[in-house]
């Protein structure tokens, strides 16, 4: 189990193919999205061999300390996290493979430090985030859920997710909840990850108006950059996307079937984007 200590003292949990499977191929670093962890990249691992695929926790999220000050939990401070992550490693640029609030990390650090970036491909994520899809989120943050067994959460997670996921297994639900909450006997599922990411997130929410993000976007599109979008996604809209093309011409820009926000990444599309993109980038 690997780690790396942050400059205010916190132990973050990492995953690197170069220290289990010998790999010293192009650095992939994968981001994920708010509440999800290393684990989050799993399903796409398998198709990644050849790389140096390195999975990160966030702090307060997955394996990582939890940090005392929940302002913390932040992009600029994760970004931060992200850059000690590569100087921990002794790795000058990498390619960062970002789902959803990785995706605006890689955006920041597009503006704040373009020169450790080999390029970026973002998993269904750009520089406006719809209302709906954020009040979405906003609704379950730290928020236990109410399945007691991997199978319960199965069953609901397939039902709820129904209309933006059509067709999703319930062993493909089973695995998503492994990734995301713990079991306990005889308790409701755990959260993995701290759950004061919800007061975090409201108090960043409620304390000044959202940033503009497309400097930022501006600043990755200058790199190679890739896009997925789920097709039925509730974060990031059709029209947001045709923008982003439209701003961006040499985006490459792949829409994923039956799928909201986010693509698991081991779809036919995902790869399409991804391996074509690391093949010609990375």
């Amino acid at each position: 189990m690997a780690h790396f200590t942050t400059s205010d003292g916190l132990s973050l949990h990492y995953s690197d193919t170069a220290e289990y499977e010998g790999g010293d191929g192009p650095p992939i670093l994968c981001l994920a999205g708010l509440t999800r962890n290393s684990a989050d990249f799993r399903l796409v691992l398998p198709f990644l061999a050849g790389y140096r695929v390195i999975r990160m926790d966030y702090r307060g999220r997955g394996q990582s300390d939890y940090a005392d000050d929940i302002t913390t939990y932040s992009v600029p401070q994760e970004a931060q996290d992200a850059i000690a992550l590569l100087d921990h490693l002794g790795l000058e640029r990498a390619t960062i493979l970002g789902t959803s609030r990785g995706g605006l990390i890689a955006m920041l650090l597009a503006a704040t430090h373009p020169g450790r970036l080999n390029g970026a491909i973002l998993n269904d994520i750009g520089p406006e985030l719809a209302p709906g899809g954020l009040d979405r989120i906003k609704e379950y943050v730290g928020r236990r859920p109410i399945f007691r067994t991997y199978d319960e959460a199965a069953e609901g997670l397939s039902a709820v997710n129904d209309a933006q996921f059509p067709g999703v297994t319930l062993a493909r639900w089973r695995l998503h909840a492994e990734n995301i909450w713990a079991e306990q006997p005889g308790e409701r599922l755990a959260l993995r990850y701290d759950p004061r990411l919800r007061d975090a997130l409201m108090g960043q929410a409620g304390a000044l108006p959202a940033p503009d993000l497309w400097p930022f976007f501006d600043a990755l599109a200058s790199m190679p950059l890739t896009v997925l979008h789920g097709a039925n996604s509730d974060l990031l809209s059709a029209d947001l996307f045709a923008r982003m093309q439209a701003r961006a011409p040499t985006m490459r820009a792949f829409t994923v079937p039956d799928r909201g926000h986010v693509p698991f990444l081991d779809e036919a599309a995902s790869l399409d984007g991804i391996l074509s993109h690391l093949r010609d980038y990375a």
